[in-house]
């Protein structure tokens, strides 16, 4: 029986720990808007209007992004890595989970 009850426990906690990790994969739109500050000397956050860059609001309601893509997260993200079109590459100046989050923080957009 007590053996049962550890597996149980062991089993609760593996799924509370999947769950924490499905969420962190989302974003956090919070730490997004953070690291979004950088962006905003470019990119208007409150408009789609162009500033340097075209205007980020309704991203994702778009559709399609300046470059002819859909504005799909996958596609978001390479751009943010890659760059182009004036825009720098961020590959190697944001981490993954940045990125993850700024996307998360465009979503609300």
């Amino acid at each position: 029986m007590r053996r049962m009850r550890i597996l149980a426990l062991c089993a609760a906690l593996a799924a509370g720990a999947g769950v924490g990790l499905r969420a962190a994969d989302k974003g956090d739109p919070a730490k997004g808007k953070e690291v979004f500050e950088q962006c905003g000397v470019c990119h208007n956050s409150d408009s789609d209007e162009k500033k340097m860059g075209p205007g980020l609001k309704g991203l994702f309601k778009k559709d399609k992004m300046n470059n002819g893509k859909k504005p799909t997260e996958a596609n978001v993200r390479a751009q943010v890595d890659d760059g182009g079109n004036g825009m720098p590459a961020y590959k190697d100046v944001l981490s993954d989970q940045e990125k993850t989050d700024l996307i998360a923080y465009l979503k609300t957009l």
